[in-house]
């Protein structure tokens, strides 16, 4: 039982570990300080950020232009089964993380930060995913009927990320008060790098997710962009501000032929 997946519902903390098998690399110990500024994680969404922290240890960001939106999960009645962070991978495809859309979902609504809710065309998850599963893939997609107005962010299929490096998380989840609907994003580093799952641990210097970043891109720096290296998957705890965080490794093939298979003309670097 790898942890706690981060599933915003109604007093809902689902008991799961996301992501995959195949057991990470040693950590680094103690955690680097990331050698990103804070201020400057918003920039990694093409978005500013205001004094706020947020994530937990993060910031608030503007969601004018942002890629990074909010699903809200529904019944066909509109009765609520959650809300969880997603990435524009192309204009109608959204990645997020399989145990957001598992089989009780029957509406996603995408919203972007302002107007009105978008209602999703269709939807799919790993077919390997399954709730308490060691060896789930924990990876789905969204699809719209229209483009969306953001720019896609390409996935990092060149290289593997290495322990000790900067990445940014971003995602609508709660923050350290427990405020959430708020596009928030923060610095961190790989602590541990598998084939299947990539980690970061809360320190007082990085970042981390919580209740509603599901799904959300964990990002490095790659050829002048920033690219997607991982989706959030789960926690070690039920707490924001401690312990271990998961993110299911995008370059792990069971990954990236089940995107790429769906999602034509996703974008990687």
């Amino acid at each position: 039982m790898r942890g706690i997946l981060l599933l915003s519902a109604t007093a809902v903390w689902c008991l799961a570990c996301g992501g995959g098998g195949n057991g990470p690399s040693t950590p680094s110990s103690p955690s680097p300080t990331p050698n990103i500024p804070l201020g400057d994680a918003c920039g990694a969404l093409g978005a500013t950020a205001s004094p706020s922290l947020s994530i937990v240890n993060g910031a608030a960001c503007s969601a004018d232009s942002s890629s990074v939106v909010l699903l809200n999960m529904r019944l066909a009645d509109g009765i609520p089964l959650g809300a969880c962070t997603g990435t524009i991978i192309t204009p109608r495809a959204i990645l997020t993380a399989a145990h957001c859309l598992d089989e009780n979902v029957e509406v996603v609504r995408v919203w972007l930060g302002s107007g009105s809710e978008i209602v999703a065309e269709s939807f799919a998850y790993h077919p390997s995913y399954r709730p308490n599963s060691a060896t789930a893939i924990d990876v789905g997609v969204v699809f719209m009927a229209e483009d969306l107005p953001r720019m896609p962010v390409p996935l990092l299929t060149s290289r593997e990320v290495a322990v000790g490096e900067t990445a940014v998380i971003a995602g609508w989840g709660r923050d350290q008060a427990s405020i959430g609907a708020t596009l928030r994003a923060g610095t961190t580093v790989f602590t541990a790098v598998g084939p299947a799952t990539l980690e970061t641990v809360f320190s007082t210097t990085v970042s981390s997710i919580c209740l509603g970043d599901s799904g959300g891109p964990i990002l490095v720096s790659q050829a002048s962009r920033w690219a997607i290296a991982g989706v959030s998957s789960a926690a070690s705890v039920f707490t924001c501000n401690e312990g271990t965080n998961f993110y299911v490794n995008i370059r792990f093939p069971g990954a990236l032929s089940f995107i790429q298979d769906l999602v034509s003309g996703v974008g990687g670097v």
